[in-house]
């Protein structure tokens, strides 16, 4: 790729999300004009605050949630690509450590007690990192991680834990109030995003994915051995804590404002891998793109389509499953 081809496809990567954006916007059932949404940030960005109705509904309820969805779409893909590239395997996802069901427990147990939204989070946030640190030392035989493989495990072995507690919970969760409430988060949905709730738990996102996206030429070396490694200059057992910390923060921290997003992470990177290749400094700015792209109008269609809004884990599911067995038929294998 010559240097005006690189220029263009980084211009393209940033543009993407932001006309993607600008233009989710402008949908829904109150129609805004792109003329509108531009004058309205203007006005916001000049200290001035618009009182007319579609200056509301852009400032207050469409443009947090779309601020949201590319945060959270971006950082899943980031995260996803990540640990894709920490454990060697395409088929790694952001709750390979059990982060995903550490921080739905954290939520579950802020809902089943009727705190509100900011302490649900907090506990999300917390209780995610916790199930990690659980991984991790589960991990650990005579004081160090022996394997990638045996960290794997003890993700899987931790988030069926953490899951069989969520389904208790559910069990006890009074059916009238409590476990509507719960098994709706469960699904995922931008429905509450606010610039309150962003201001708790987006740095988390923006300050992981920016640490991967700065170290995305040294994520190439996580495959290799210590001795390959180590000839490199790298610190490998350093770089692998650092990128699953980043991963984890993004996974929790999103997790923690909209519920589960099932297959962001798994998709975006592979498609993205399928077209510029396993360099990691290619991988990880185009995940993050598209990652944002995707989610972006994932959720327009998810408060569009019907009247009562759908959850986003459904239509992730619904567009990604099938579209990730094309993706498998089409290249003949995982490898290819």
């Amino acid at each position: 790729m010559t240097g005006g081809q690189r220029a263009i496809a980084r211009c393209f990567l940033i543009a993407a999300p932001l006309a993607v954006g600008l233009l989710c916007v402008c949908l829904g059932r109150y129609a805004v004009s792109l003329p509108q949404v531009l004058s309205t940030l203007s006005g916001y960005l000049h200290g001035r605050m618009p009182d007319t109705q579609a200056a509301l509904i852009i400032g207050t309820i469409r443009l947090p949630r779309v601020v949201l969805a590319l945060l959270i779409g971006g950082g899943l893909a980031v995260a996803g690509a990540a640990f894709q590239s920490l454990f060697s395997n395409p088929l790694a996802t952001p709750d390979t450590l059990g982060v995903v069901s550490g921080a739905s427990l954290g939520a579950v147990i802020g809902l089943f007690f009727r705190q509100n939204l900011f302490v649900v989070q907090v506990l999300a946030l917390l209780s995610g990192f916790l199930a990690v640190a659980i991984t991790y030392l589960v991990s650990r035989h005579q004081g160090r991680v022996t394997s990638m493989t045996s960290m794997v495990l003890a993700g899987i072995v931790v988030s069926s834990l953490f899951s069989s507690l969520v389904s208790l919970i559910k069990y006890m969760a009074d059916t009238e109030s409590q476990l509507p409430a719960i098994t709706y988060w469960l699904l995922g949905s931008l429905a509450s995003a606010n610039w309150y709730n962003l201001a708790l738990c987006a740095p988390f996102i923006v300050i992981g994915s920016a640490v991967l996206y700065a170290m995305r030429w040294k994520l190439n070396i996580l495959p290799l051995s210590e001795d390959e490694a180590r000839a490199t200059g790298v610190n490998l057992k350093g770089l692998r804590i650092l990128t699953a910390l980043c991963a984890t923060m993004i996974t929790a921290a999103a997790v923690a404002m909209c519920g589960q997003v099932a297959w962001v992470g798994l998709l975006i990177p592979h498609i993205c891998r399928m077209m510029l290749g396993s360099d990691n400094s290619r991988l990880i700015p185009a995940s993050l793109s598209l990652g944002a792209v995707f989610m972006v109008l994932i959720d327009t269609l998810a408060r569009t389509m019907t009247e009562a809004e759908i959850p986003i884990s459904i239509l992730t599911s619904l567009i990604g499953a099938p579209f990730f067995i094309h993706l498998l038929r089409t290249t003949r294998g995982w490898d290819e």
